[in-house]
């Protein structure tokens, strides 16, 4: 039998890799939250991986493969691919153990994002830029690899690695002062979920696992329903630390031995925790992080008197992503709203829209004629803001009743990806 597709990490491999990231990982903590226990009428808690050196778990993983190579492999130097947290991690470790590693990144990666792995790395990595997605900078290390035969660290598929992000399990387990009933665990490529899902199903085998993707990318929700692990044909790449068209062919089969369930989150529902989460707790995350506590929601009427722990991956958050971030809040909670509107060809029509039609909670967030040379015939493309989602229905109303109404673009997802 094909052991790549057996393996399962094991509780002695894994407690060694904790000893070997101490002074390493921090043990990050298993925080109260106040306030999301009184919203659910639950017992919430907060694994904060964001609090990690690198601002993500993927520390554990990088560190422990990286350190478990032979002198000979790592003297060959490291390699990597990734556009974001694994390359930090990575960076973290060729620093700490003294080893020269190649990192691709895609030629679009945000510079702030480039300047972290080279600060992690201190002068010990080399990154390259290469092609407009991660496949391509993938394409580029693993070629690298073959003709320099320097060690590849995968973000996900690798016993060692999946071995280093189990430990979050194990610390989770150490710091819970009771029996947890659900463990909520985000899913990319499935290295986390796999790991502390396997250390669960050991040592809190009562504990339900639940395992959380974003809606626009359920590789393993779609793997696991079909049987065999399947490729994506397309994904949505917003909630990038999660959004993989394939998830790993070990992760694969632990998580379908060690998971209950997988749930898939919307993109605007993770806006809206990340936003949440920020102006009233003052917790930072980015939107991989908020995938397990976006889904409490749906989950409330299982969670009531219960102990969860959630675990939040990462902080990695661009600030530049703010507006796109609050843009998706709005629409998902109902609040944000683009028509194609036809204004009559009356005198006035322009202010009777504005005085009579919107309501006076409603601004106008976004006005583009469509025809630049004929404005007084043209269709306009108009974005507004509610301040209730129940006035939706009244703007409707009042749009179609005057003859303004001209296409509701919401329910377009062709022409809403070029608004937003």
């Amino acid at each position: 039998m094909d052991t790549q597709t057996t393996y399962m990490p094991q509780l002695e491999a894994v407690q060694q890799a904790a000893e070997l990231l101490q002074g390493v990982a921090h043990k990050t903590p298993l925080m109260h939250s106040i306030r999301l226990s009184q919203e659910l009428g639950a017992d919430i808690w907060m694994k904060r991986e964001d609090l990690q050196v690198v601002r993500s778990y993927k520390i554990r993983g990088a560190y422990h493969k990286a350190a478990t190579l032979s002198e000979a492999d790592r003297a060959k130097g490291i390699v990597c691919a990734s556009a974001g947290n694994h390359a930090q991690g990575v960076a973290y470790a060729c620093a700490a153990l003294g080893v020269p590693g190649t990192i691709f990144m895609p030629t679009p990666t945000p510079k702030q994002k480039v300047e972290q792995v080279a600060m992690f790395g201190q002068g010990k990595v080399e990154i390259r830029l290469v092609g407009d997605t991660f496949d391509d900078a993938q394409k580029a290390a693993e070629k690298f690899q073959q003709e320099h035969g320097s060690a590849f660290i995968h973000p996900f598929d690798d016993p060692k690695v999946i071995e280093g992000q189990a430990t979050v399990g194990l610390e989770i387990l150490d710091q819970s002062d009771g029996p947890i009933d659900y463990l909520l665990v985000p899913i990319g490529g499935g290295g986390l979920a796999s790991g502390v899902s396997s250390m669960f199903r050991l040592l809190s085998p009562h504990t339900r696992i639940i395992g959380v993707e974003p809606a626009g990318a359920p590789a393993m929700h779609t793997s696991l329903k079909q049987g065999y692990n399947t490729t994506l044909d397309r994904i949505d790449k917003f909630v990038d630390g999660a959004a993989v068209k394939r998830v790993g062919d070990h992760t694969f089969r632990i998580c379908q031995d060690t998971l209950h369930d997988v749930i898939t989150v919307d993109e605007g529902k993770v806006c809206e925790t990340i936003l949440s989460l920020y102006n009233k707790d003052a917790i930072v995350v980015e939107p991989a992080g908020a995938l397990t506590l976006a889904a409490l929601d749906q989950l409330k009427a299982h969670l009531e008197g219960k102990r969860v722990v959630c675990v939040v991956s990462g902080s990695n958050n661009d600030i530049t992503r703010t507006e796109e971030i609050r843009e998706r809040a709005l629409l998902h909670q109902g609040l944000k709203h683009y028509f194609v509107i036809r204004f009559p060809q009356r005198a006035g029509a322009l202010r009777e829209f504005v005085v009579d039609i919107l309501g006076p909670e409603d601004d106008i967030t976004h006005f583009q004629y469509t025809k630049r040379h004929n404005r007084e015939r043209g269709p306009a493309v108009i974005g507004v803001e509610l301040k209730r989602p129940q006035d939706i229905e009244g703007l409707m109303t009042r749009l179609k009743a005057r003859g303004f109404y001209g296409e509701y673009i919401n329910q377009r997802p062709d022409l809403m990806n070029l608004l937003t």
